[in-house]
C-alpha cells in the first residue's frame, strides 16, 4: 500500500518518473498495466539530467517503445477483492510499416474493495470536556478506468529519428461509508451516526514529442516538448442523525481542481575522446494549477468568504545542467555533475496574492571501481546535493476547515484546521553512498551499501493556536513549515539467484528455483523535535522481504510468492504528538500456467493473510493526555486471474 520508496523513503523523496518524464498528477503504478511496460530503471543517486529532486533517489518507469516488428497481444483478468469480482483487460497492437513504427496500447480496469475499521478515541468536546468515544465504521470503494499510449516513431535514415507518445489516463471512483459512534463518556456529539457518499473522477493527458539526431562521430542531440492537463472533480454528501434517529446535520462538499503544464528539455552530448563525454541540457517548465472547493453544513457555508473562491498557484522551473562522463582507467569509470534549478511559484486566493522564488545548485560525483579487468563485481561511491521543493497544493493558503467543531467555535489542538504556507522553502540535502555489488557465476548478485543524508529545511506540518480570518475565536491550525535539520542513514543488503548458488553445500535444490532476500535498517533523527522516536515520517526503520520463483522442470508450471515484514515503531511528529504505527505483513503468491509462446494463464493473491493495521496518536497538550486508536480489520486481500494470448 501506498507509494513506491528508496531509503525508506516515500513520496517527495522519491522521484517517479515516466519515460524521463515526471509522473502527472493522480498517477498510480496499480492503474497501468504491466504490459504497458517495458522496464523499470532505479537510480539510488540523483544525475544532472533528470533531475536533483531524488533525495532518496529514482524510478523510472519507461513503456513500451514504438515496435519494431509485428505486435498482436490480448490480456483479459477478473479479480476479487470484496462483494463481487472485477474484470481488467489489456490489448495492444503494433507494427512497422517502411520507415514509421507504432504501438497502441489500450487498457481497462475496474476495481471494488471493502474495510472495517474501529477508532477508539480519548479526548475532549466542543467544550473542552473530557470525552471518549468509540466508532465502529464500515468502508467501500469502488471504480474503474482506462489507459491509452499510443507511441510512434519515424526513422527517415539511420542518423534522424522523431517519436511522439502519448498517455491518457481516466478514472471515475466512488466511495460510501456508514459511521457509527457509541459514547463511553461525556457528551454526545451532534451525531452518533453518519453515512456518507463520495464520488468523483480525475483525468490526464499528456502529449509529448522528441526529435534525436546522431553522427557518424558519436555526437548526439535530444530534444524534448511536452503538454500536459490533468482534472479531477469530486462530491461528498454526508447525513448525521442522532440517538432517535432524527437527521441533524446534512453536509455537501464539492470541488475541482485542474492542472495545465509545459515543457522542453533538451541534451547536447560530444565525445571528447575515447571514454570521455561531455553532456550539456536545458529543462524547463511551467505548471498552472486552480482549485475551487466549497463546503455547506444545513444548507450554510462553513468558511463565509471562501467557499466557492478559486485559488490558483502556479510554478516556473527552469534549469541548466553539464555532466561529465569519464573512463579513467580500464577499471575505474567517474561521473561528474552540476545542476542549476531555479523554481518561482505565485498563489493567490481570497485577495492575497503571495510570491516565492528560490535557486538550488547542486553538484553531483559519482565514482565506480571495477574489481578486476574481466568480471562485473562493482564497488560504488557518490557524493552529491538533491533537494525536495515543496508541492503546489502546500503553498496554496487555501484553508480546510475540521468540521467536527463548527468554525463559530474552538477546536482543539488533536482536530486543527489546515493551511497552506506559501513561504515554503526547499529541503536540501547532503548525500554520501557506498555500495559493494558482486554478480555470481550463475547470474546471481549480492549487493550491500550504506548511505547519509543531511537535510537542511525540511518540511513537517507544526500545530499552533492563530488568530484566522475564518473564525471570531482562536484556532489551532496545522500548517507546513521549515524547520533546521534532519539526518537519515541507513543500511541495505540484498541477495537473489539460482538455489543452486545461494544454499549450502550438500543441499539440492530442484532445478529452476530462484531465491531472493533482502534486509534494510534506516534510522533518522530531526533535531527541531525532542526525541526518542525524532525520526523522519513514514521512513521504516527496519524492513525484511524474502521470496522465491520456480519454473518446474518438465512442465508447463512455474510458482513463486514474496513476503514483506516491518515491525512496529514510533515517530515524534510534534513536541506535543506522537504516533504508534503497528507491525505489518504482506504475502503474495502467484502460479502461472505456460500453454504455449501465444498463451499463458497467471492466478495470483496478494495481500494474503494480513494483519490488522493499527496506529496509535498520543496528544499531550494543556488539557492533558488525548489518544486516538484507528484499527483496520484484517485488511482485504485481493485474488485475481489473468489470460494472455499473443497473435
Amino acid at each position: 500500500g501506498g507509494n513506491p520508496r528508496l531509503r525508506g523513503l516515500g513520496a517527495g523523496y522519491t522521484l517517479i518518473l515516466v519515460n524521463g518524464e515526471r509522473a502527472p498528477p493522480g498517477f498510480s503504478l496499480e492503474n497501468l498495466s504491466p504490459s504497458q511496460v517495458e522496464r523499470i530503471e532505479v537510480t539510488k543517486g540523483p544525475t544532472a539530467e533528470f533531475s536533483a529532486q531524488a533525495v532518496a533517489g529514482t524510478i523510472n518507469i519507461i513503456l513500451r517503445t514504438a515496435a519494431r516488428q509485428r505486435q498482436r497481444e490480448l490480456r483479459v483478468g477478473l479479480s476479487r477483492s470484496a462483494e463481487a469480482p472485477v474484470p481488467s483487460f489489456n490489448a495492444s497492437v503494433g507494427d512497422r510499416i517502411g520507415q514509421l513504427s507504432y504501438t497502441l496500447p489500450v487498457s481497462g480496469y475496474q476495481w471494488r474493495s471493502a474495510a472495517d475499521r474501529q477508532i477508539d478515541r480519548a479526548g475532549r468536546d466542543a467544550d473542552l470536556l473530557p470525552q471518549r468515544l468509540e466508532v465502529q465504521a464500515r468502508d467501500r470503494w469502488w471504480g474503474g478506468g482506462a489507459t491509452f499510449g499510443p507511441r510512434f516513431s519515424f526513422k527517415p535514415d539511420e542518423w534522424w529519428t522523431l517519436e511522439s507518445h502519448t498517455f491518457a489516463q481516466r478514472n471515475e471512483w466512488h466511495s460510501a461509508s456508514r459511521v457509527g459512534t457509541q459514547v463511553l463518556l461525556g457528551s454526545t456529539p451532534g451525531s452518533v451516526w453518519d453515512e456518507s457518499e463520495n464520488r468523483g473522477h480525475w483525468q490526464t493527458l499528456r502529449q509529448g514529442f522528441q526529435i534525436n539526431r546522431r553522427s557518424a562521430e558519436g555526437h548526439r542531440v535530444e530534444v524534448k516538448l511536452g503538454v500536459q492537463h490533468a482534472d479531477s472533480r469530486y462530491r461528498t454528501d454526508v447525513e448525521g442523525f442522532d440517538r432517535s434517529g432524527q437527521r441533524t446535520i446534512v453536509r455537501l462538499a464539492q470541488g475541482l481542481s485542474r492542472e495545465l503544464s509545459h515543457s522542453t528539455s533538451g541534451k547536447v552530448f560530444t565525445p571528447l575522446f575515447d571514454g570521455h563525454g561531455l553532456s550539456a541540457g536545458w529543462d524547463l517548465e511551467a505548471r498552472r494549477r486552480l482549485e475551487e472547493r466549497s463546503l455547506l453544513e444545513n444548507g450554510l457555508p462553513v468558511l463565509s468568504g471562501f467557499e466557492g473562491e478559486a485559488f490558483r498557484a502556479r510554478m516556473d522551473r527552469q534549469a541548466l545542467y553539464l555532466q561529465d562522463e569519464w573512463e579513467i582507467a580500464p577499471r575505474w569509470s567517474t561521473y561528474l555533475g552540476l545542476r542549476a534549478e531555479r523554481i518561482a511559484t505565485r498563489s493567490e486566493g481570497s485577495d492575497e496574492v503571495r510570491r516565492n522564488s528560490h535557486t538550488v545548485v547542486t553538484p553531483l560525483w559519482h565514482l565506480n571501481h571495477r574489481l578486476n579487468a574481466n568480471g562485473r563485481d562493482l564497488l560504488r561511491a557518490s557524493l552529491t546535493r538533491t533537494f525536495k521543493a515543496p508541492t503546489l497544493n502546500a503553498l496554496m493558503a487555501r484553508p480546510g476547515i475540521n468540521t467536527s467543531y463548527p468554525a463559530s467555535g474552538p477546536n482543539t489542538e488533536s482536530t486543527p484546521d489546515r493551511l497552506g504556507n506559501p513561504l515554503l522553502q526547499p529541503e536540501l540535502s547532503t548525500g554520501l553512498d557506498m555500495a559493494l555489488e558482486k554478480y555470481l557465476p550463475g547470474g546471481g548478485v549480492f549487493s550491500i551499501g550504506i548511505f547519509y543524508r543531511r537535510i537542511n529545511g525540511l518540511i513537517r506540518n507544526a500545530v499552533t493556536l492563530e488568530t484566522v480570518a475564518w473564525s471570531p475565536v482562536p484556532r489551532w491550525v496545522s500548517r507546513p513549515v521549515n524547520l533546521n535539520q534532519a539526518r537519515s542513514s541507513g543500511f541495505e543488503l540484498e541477495i537473489k539467484g539460482q538455489g543452486s548458488e545461494l544454499l549450502p553445500a550438500g543441499w539440492k535444490p530442484p532445478a529452476g528455483l530462484s531465491l531472493r532476500a533482502s534486509i534494510r535498517a534506516y534510522r533518522s533523527r530531526v533535531d527541531d523535535i525532542p526525541g526518542p522516536g525524532n525520526r523522519l515520517e513514514g521512513q521504516l526503520p527496519l524492513s525484511f522481504t524474502a521470496g522465491l520463483d520456480h519454473a518446474v522442470a518438465g512442465t508447463p508450471l512455474t510458482w513463486g510468492f514474496n513476503l514483506a515484514l516491518t515491525p512496529a515503531y514510533e515517530v515524534q511528529q510534534t513536541a506535543a504528538q506522537r504516533l504508534e504505527q503497528g507491525r505489518s505483513r504482506s504475502l503474495d503468491a502467484y502460479v502461472l500456467w505456460t500453454f504455449s509462446r501465444q498463451v499463458s494463464l497467471r492466478l495470483a493473491g496478494n495481500n494474503v493473510a494480513p494483519l490488522d493495521d493499527v496506529n496509535r496518536v498520543w496528544l499531550v497538550d494543556e488539557g492533558g493526555l488525548e489518544q486516538s486508536t484507528r484499527t483496520l480489520r484484517r485488511p482485504r486481500s485481493s485474488f485475481n486471474a489473468n489470460l494472455t494470448v499473443k497473435f
